[in-house]
Order: C-alpha cells, then structure tokens, then sequence
C-alpha cells in the first residue's frame, strides 16, 4: 500500500500546491537556480515526489 505522500506530481500539479505560475516552478528546476524544487526528468517530463515538495518547503520556511 502507497502512502498519499508517495504520489508522483506533474509541474501543473506541484504549481497548483505552491499556488505560483507554472513558470516559476519551471524556474526552480533549473541547475543555476539557488533553491532547487528536488524533482527529476522522465524523458522530457518533470515529476516531483509529493513527500520531497513538502520537505522542501519546510526547509524553505525555515531560510525565509
């Protein structure tokens, strides 16, 4: 059994998460930004752990 924080989100789904432009998600996956979204690349496509994205913006919080 898959725990709900296991999902695999799109770009479109970790945007409507954080409530930002799917643009700025876009932006954080890119190696020369500072605070990287921890994702990776099937083929073309981002995915991004659900349990990752929420780590990641609680360590985010914490910098603000």
């Amino acid at each position: 059994m898959s725990d709900k924080n296991d999902n695999l989100l799109t770009v479109k789904e970790v945007a409507k998460l954080l409530k930002v432009p799917v643009s700025w998600v876009y932006g954080r996956t890119r190696d020369r930004s500072t605070n990287r979204i921890p994702g990776f690349r099937l083929g073309k496509y981002w995915r991004f752990r659900e349990a990752d994205v929420q780590e990641w913006l609680e360590k985010t919080k914490e910098l603000a």
